[in-house]
């Protein structure tokens, strides 16, 4: 018999939801002074947290335990000044259920971290077309969000297909800023702020 008193997360917040799948709306922000953005991975050693944006364009399993585990890693994320949400994979290759879970668990973490003090940045991420249906559910208008172009860009078709989803985030969401991590194709139009990558910092 299932235990009614954990599951999913549901326990801890069930939050006001828009779209067929009822995915959490966030809040989002419009203004914020961008510091400089350390990966989760390094969340735990950093010493001046106060100071940094903490990402996720990392692989799942690096910050699956945030999910799993939500409440036991709230202190740790309510240290830094702002906070990415999770970038959960969308990959096309996966069944269109895991895909929006996965849509349904970055925003259910990212209202739970609103509700407790976080300024929280969407993550906004897409699949293929059809994921146009519901990838922008749940995201706010007109604000700042961030976008990651890592793994799209080696080849002519994955390069098509986010910048599809590049120009489609800009048409649904009219966002204010981008932050953008990995490199920016020339294509891509909007008030873009960069975010090095961690593998930059070796080049310099």
């Amino acid at each position: 018999m299932q235990n009614k008193e954990r599951y999913e997360n549901l326990q801890y917040g069930i939050y006001r939801s828009v779209g067929t799948y009822d995915i959490p709306q966030l809040h989002g922000i419009n203004e914020i002074n961008f510091p400089k953005f350390i990966g989760f991975n390094f969340a735990r050693t950093d010493k001046h947290p106060e100071e940094k944006g903490l990402h996720f364009f990392l692989d799942d399993y690096q910050f699956n335990r945030i999910w799993n585990k939500p409440v036991q890693y709230l202190h740790l994320i309510q240290k830094f000044q702002c906070v990415l949400t999770p970038d959960f994979s969308l990959y096309t290759d996966f069944p269109v259920a895991m895909q929006i879970y996965n849509h349904y668990r970055k925003h259910w973490i990212g209202a739970f971290w609103e509700e407790h003090g976080v300024t929280v940045i969407p993550t906004i991420g897409w699949s293929d077309r059809q994921s146009f249906e519901w990838c922008f559910d749940g995201e706010p208008t007109g604000g700042v969000v961030a976008v990651s172009s890592i793994g799209t860009q080696n080849h002519s078709e994955t390069k098509a297909a986010f910048l599809y989803g590049y120009d489609a985030m800009l048409e649904r969401l009219q966002p204010k800023t981008i932050l953008f991590y990995g490199n920016v194709p020339k294509e891509c139009k909007g008030n873009i702020v960069h975010i090095p990558p961690f593998y930059e910092k070796f080049k310099r």
